[in-house]
């Protein structure tokens, strides 16, 4: 996924599904190097990781 794409995703109200290592998690913000963002999997858990954008996977 490129910073253009998670910036849309952002800033959508829809429910767009992205996937990170075959786990479906939420984008939370996009990190000013625009090669990184923070995420957490969907569901209960609100453990954040910073990951490299390369690695999403919008399905």
């Amino acid at each position: 996924m490129n910073a253009n794409r998670v910036k849309q995703i952002l800033s959508s109200s829809a429910d767009i599904e992205v996937k990170y290592n075959g786990a479906s998690v939420w984008i939370d913000q996009l990190h000013e190097d625009g090669k990184t963002a923070t995420v957490h999997l969907r569901g209960p858990l609100e453990e954040r990781s910073n990951v490299e954008i390369h690695e999403l996977v919008e399905e």
